[in-house]
């Protein structure tokens, strides 16, 4: 069965424009080199999110998070579809914001 998948493989390449190609050969020579032994794609060299996040903030100018609403996460509603705003009540309940 693999070589039927090679000759597949083959096949659709070749009926590729040689611009095509070169991108296909890239694309191979990613999933080659990013090949782990790990089934879930972790491995030594993958980082974690958090500093993913870290490397992300760094580049953003130092400002950046001044004009970042406080409370997003309990007027979301407000933020994206333009409900009234919530402001957090007694007993964390909600009451509605004139």
């Amino acid at each position: 069965m693999a070589a039927n998948l090679e000759d597949q493989l083959i096949d659709k390449v070749r009926a590729l424009p040689p611009n095509k190609q070169q991108e296909a050969l890239r694309l191979l020579d990613t999933l080659a080199g990013g090949a782990s032994s790990e089934p879930n794609g972790t491995g030594a060299d993958r980082k974690p999110i958090w500093k993913i996040v870290e490397e992300v903030n760094a580049r953003l100018p130092a400002d950046t998070w001044e004009n970042v609403p406080t409370d997003g996460s309990i007027n979301l509603d407000h933020y994206l579809y333009g409900a009234p705003k919530r402001i957090g009540g007694p007993h964390c309940g909600f009451q509605r914001s004139n």
